[in-house]
């Protein structure tokens, strides 16, 4: 027989993927994805090209994708969610082995979520995904010789499944992949990253994948009967999806609009806040959500820990910076004119949803502006990250690199071994603060227009200097860090006529104690430590190496 050996077909999120992969490795032959081909053609990303050129541009790099795989393929095929809509592409398909793999509405908005790359799902999955599949369900049925459902079933069942429904018979000899046996499809790709719970508060998972939407309402719990999704102007679409969500599943959802980045930690935001709930009649067990970057994310933990001395919240990063920084550990606050985060609490969410497909259409200098947390990480505790960074700097700089994943969960890894054993900052917690000294009072100097990982990059060779000229840290590792934050487009150096005001700001630092100036340095590699009361010459002389 001539053509592909199996054909797939289905919506968006339904496994193809994974299911082509099993089939193709339990019949020994090989794998073909139109949608990848699609990508190769274009040598951009799919939402990218609905974004620049349109749905129609798309439609016809598909149509020419599925005729030649069609033609050439003799393994097994699966078909973008949308291939069906092309009356030739359903021709072509009469006589295959064409199997539609099906799911219900509420799988699907748990597999697809919050996936931005995902573009007919951009504002609302669950209404969205009904009108797509209303409108394509009996185009898969009509070209499909048999249909298999994946609710509630692994991939190796439902690669099972498809085997028995065509009656194929599998290659023996060939093993399933380890850990693929006993998977949820659901599961597929997502980490989960245990914080300890400390000084009363509960233990709770940082989420690290895509399609992670789905994970809310359990989250949420069912004592829940009121949700606050706080989100900034930004993300007014998204804030507004994931409140039509939370209410079609039964929530009094409401959604409470911020300012944008820094603008949005301010006493009156928070009060703005306070008001909204008070109104909704916000109870001791409703719950906020947070859906946004660190800024936002530093609000929503705020207005909870505030609000009836304290409500339950969930975290939704879309940021890098938020993801492995401002949304895992549970500190929160907001800023005053006096400096950054100096009125806060520590109030750990209830859970982290880290959705890396809200990295893809961040712009790339918020992007790279996350890296300087990374690179903290790796500083302080995980030269792996290092290394990764750069074996690949130009990758590390956008989230199609090939090793976001990794460093996004190396470094929430850091962050989690340490809030767990110190959640209020009374020791090892201080050593997240590297770099960030110096840091804080270049950020309220710029009157917190700059990117924090801006600044912080310029207070990682700051604290680097200062522990070389302390006789703390060697030549090599001090200059490694321009080298590596460099490397990704970090900025290394700042205004030398500001160091006055700098070190006065430095003053009101929460590290410091009295009047004495605290900093962490290192000793080397992972291994931060505290060098108090520098003399304030090696002091001046560090800054003179970062001053431009």
């Amino acid at each position: 027989m001539s053509g592909p050996l199996i054909v797939l077909v289905g919506p968006m999120g339904v496994g193809k993927s994974t299911v082509g992969e099993l089939l193709a490795e339990r019949l020994n032959t090989t794998y073909r994805d139109t949608d990848a081909d699609v990508v190769a053609t274009a040598g951009k990303a799919i939402s990218e090209i609905f974004f620049d050129e349109g749905e129609e541009r798309f439609r016809d790099l598909e149509r020419q994708a599925v005729q030649e795989s069609l033609a050439r393929h003799t393994g097994v095929l699966s078909l973008g969610g949308g291939a069906v809509l092309d009356e030739g592409t359903r021709t072509l398909l009469a006589g295959l082995p064409v199997v539609y793999l099906s799911m219900d509405v509420d799988e699907a908005v748990r597999r697809v979520g919050l996936n931005t790359a995902r573009p007919l799902l951009a504002v609302n999955p669950r209404r969205q995904w009904r009108e797509l599949m209303d409108a394509r369900r009996h185009l898969y049925e009509e070209v499909a010789r048999t249909t298999v459902a994946t609710d509630d079933r692994t991939p190796e069942e439902v690669a099972r499944a498809i085997l028995d429904a065509l009656e194929l018979p599998e290659h023996t000899g060939q093993t399933v992949p380890s850990g693929r046996e006993n998977t949820p499809m659901t599961e597929q790709g997502t980490t989960r990253i245990r914080i300890a719970g400390t000084a009363g508060t509960d233990p709770y998972e940082v989420l690290v994948g895509r399609r992670l939407l789905g994970e809310l309402p359990q989250l949420i719990g069912d004592r829940a009967k009121r949700v606050a999704v706080l989100h900034p102007e930004a993300l007014a679409e998204t804030g507004e999806a994931v409140r039509e969500d939370l209410a079609a599943q039964g929530y009094e959802a409401i959604a409470i609009q911020l300012p944008n980045a820094e603008e949005a930690k301010t006493v009156e935001v928070a009060a703005y806040c306070w008001k909204a709930l008070g109104q909704t009649g916000f109870t001791r067990t409703d719950v906020i959500v947070g859906v946004g970057g660190g800024a936002t994310t530093d609000v929503a933990g705020f207005v909870a820990a505030s609000w009836l001395r304290g409500v339950r919240w969930i975290a939704v990063p879309t940021t890098v910076l938020a993801m492995v920084d401002a949304a895992v550990g549970g500190k929160t606050g907001i800023n005053t004119a006096e400096g950054k985060n100096l009125v806060g609490a520590f109030h750990p969410p209830a859970g982290v949803l880290c959705d890396l497909a809200a990295l893809d259409s961040l712009p790339v200098n918020d992007y790279v502006s996350g890296m300087a947390e990374i690179i903290k990480a790796g500083f302080i505790s995980d030269p792996v990250i290092l290394d990764l960074v750069e074996a690949d700097p130009q990758g590390a700089r956008t989230p199609a690199g090939p090793h976001t994943a990794e460093l996004i969960e190396r470094s929430i890894r850091v962050k989690a071994e340490v809030v767990s054993s110190d959640l209020k900052e009374s020791g090892l917690r201080e050593i997240l603060n590297y770099g960030h000294t110096l840091a804080h009072a270049i950020e309220k100097n710029e009157r917190y227009k700059w990117r924090h990982g801006a600044a912080v990059s310029i207070g990682m060779v700051f604290a680097a200097e200062l522990g070389r000229l302390a006789g703390r840290l060697d030549d090599a590792t001090a200059d490694r860090h321009r080298a590596v934050l460099e490397s990704v487009g970090l900025p290394l150096t700042y205004r030398g006529d500001q160091w006055p005001k700098l070190l006065e700001n430095m003053k009101v630092d929460k590290k410091s104690r009295g009047d004495l100036l605290r900093f962490i340095v290192l000793d080397g590699i992972g291994k931060p430590t505290v060098l108090e009361g520098p003399d304030p010459a090696v002091l001046l002389a560090a800054y003179g190496e970062v001053s431009a």
